[in-house]
């Protein structure tokens, strides 16, 4: 059970929520902070104070004042002049953790909205209730404006939801669950598309499969270290613990597990080569410096669930400060070092799939024992290649470009937006090109038989095997390829 605006938020517990696994619900504490807010706004609505998007109009109409009678109308036409997204819609996941990253924000008693608009997003995530979102379109900073309003155009029975596979109108599903639409209130329209919950849903999406791709690449630099024979003496603890970097210590750490009771270690121990190129060797200097940067954006992105980011945030009944807390910088900077951090993982493995290639220290050229009549392994490194430059192309940091706004009110954004989309592109190119290293190195291994490997690597050598056969002789290898990148997708290899 996890209490909207009351417990802590973390990655894991989202996707429970958004699985199933773990039920979100309200407590009468944070139902009573939630209607204390409320009945802060109701007091400023009818004010002859002007308080920002209360009683006033929006971004550069903030000084023309709106009576009360005219409240609804403006907090509806906000939505729905706003709702401008465009391109293919988001995941289904991504709305679904949008949706419980706003409720946990609402709940928090700062942003003036009813208990039952609320309990309606709540009824949404029970219900699988998934509005269609489109992924372009958000400058993240006065929020994910755009994005946020098509989330919750069905709340007034405007907009679609998502309908297994189909896009059907938000009207006719609120009938078929005998669901009012509901008319916002002073403030509400405000309150639900200020925020970063976009940006936020895709670092939370894009963490959970970074972690598990940073785990396997260790695995795949192990398998591919093994195959090539090198040393294991770069990654003795004393060395790192005199360049104690968290990340570096986690991967070397990782990587003496990895080779733990190796026979094929112990078999060249005593060989006169001197050292291994930088793929294999610097391995924890890499891989680290890029767990590194996802230990930041974890950090981050947990400061930002358990954060109110809209605007304006009411204090008292006197006061609601419009200040900046919807601006998506502090993730978008993040997003992007990070984008960089995963991008370098699949950068390195390429490099540790052409060493094997070249054929030496006992491989044969291009991990075939028959080169010339066949090409064996040559060309699936051409992708990884080709997925290595697609990935430094979307390096390129949204987050250091700004386009003003809103007739220059919004004169500084974050595209934070475009940072999480990219950072998930990237994560999903390195997912290919970490499979492409795991067939390279289980191939490689093959020509170190009857040398055993650690039980680790072992098991995921017959994972690999249980899918891909050893090359004896060219064969179309697509079918291979996509084999092993529906397994490292699934999350299927053992990487603990």
């Amino acid at each position: 059970m996890f209490v909207y605006g009351v417990d802590k938020l973390t990655v894991d517990k989202v996707l429970d929520i958004a699985s199933g696994k773990m039920k979100g619900l309200l407590t009468d504490y944070a139902i009573a902070k939630v209607n204390e807010c409320r009945a802060k706004v109701e007091v400023m609505a009818n004010s002859s104070k002007a308080v920002y998007g209360i009683n006033t109009g929006f971004g550069p109409l903030c000084d023309v004042k709106i009576s009360p009678e005219e409240t609804s109308l403006l907090q509806k036409n906000l939505l729905i002049t706003h709702a401008v997204g465009v391109g293919n819609p988001i995941d289904k996941e991504l709305s679904k953790i949008m949706l419980i990253c706003k409720v946990h924000a609402l709940s928090r008693g700062f942003s003036g909205i009813r208990l039952e608009v609320i309990e309606r997003i709540i009824y949404f995530i029970e219900n699988d209730l998934l509005p269609v979102v489109p992924e372009q379109g958000s400058v993240g900073a006065s929020g994910d404006l755009a994005p946020l309003s098509h989330l919750f155009l069905p709340l007034f029975g405007e907009g679609e939801f998502w309908i297994g596979d189909d896009i059907v109108p938000a009207k006719s599903v609120l009938e078929s669950h005998n669901l009012e639409p509901i008319e916002l209130a002073a403030k509400e329209g405000l309150a639900l598309i200020n925020g970063t919950q976009f940006i936020l849903a895709h670092a939370i999406k894009g963490l959970k499969k970074m972690e598990y791709l940073l785990d396997l690449a260790d695995v795949a630099g192990a398998m591919s270290l093994e195959g090539y024979q090198g040393s294991a003496s770069p990654f003795k603890e004393l060395l790192h613990s005199i360049r104690p970097f968290q990340g570096n210590l986690e991967v070397a750490k990782r990587m003496r597990m990895l080779f733990e009771d190796s026979n094929n270690i112990k078999s060249h121990e005593n060989c006169e080569r001197v050292q291994d190129p930088y793929s294999m060797r610097c391995i924890p200097q890499v891989h680290g410096a890029s767990r590194n940067a996802y230990y930041h954006l974890s950090e981050l992105a947990e400061i930002e669930m358990n954060s109110v980011t809209d605007n304006p945030i009411v204090l008292s009944e006197t006061e609601a400060i419009s200040g900046g807390n919807f601006h998506g910088q502090p993730l978008a900077m993040a997003l992007d070092y990070a984008s960089i951090a995963a991008s370098e993982l699949g950068n390195i493995a390429d490099r540790r799939c052409y060493l094997l290639l070249e054929g030496k220290f006992g491989l044969p050229r291009l991990l075939t024992a028959s080169g010339g009549l066949n090409s064996g392994f040559m060309i699936p490194q051409y992708t990884t290649a080709a997925l290595v430059t697609e990935n430094k192309s979307l390096c390129f940091p949204p987050s250091a470009d700004s386009v003003p706004t809103s007739l220059g009110q919004e004169d500084h954004v974050s595209m934070g937006s475009i940072s999480g989309r990219k950072f998930n592109q990237i994560l999903g190119n390195v997912e290919k090109i970490l499979a492409i290293e795991l067939m390279y190195a289980a191939q490689a291994m093959e020509f170190r038989r009857p040398n055993t490997f650690s039980v680790i690597l072992e098991k995921n050598f017959a994972i690999i095997r249980s899918k891909v056969a050893k090359l004896e002789e060219d064969r179309i290898l697509k079918d291979d390829i996509n084999a092993l990148i529906h397994l490292v997708k699934t999350q299927a290899f053992i990487v603990k």
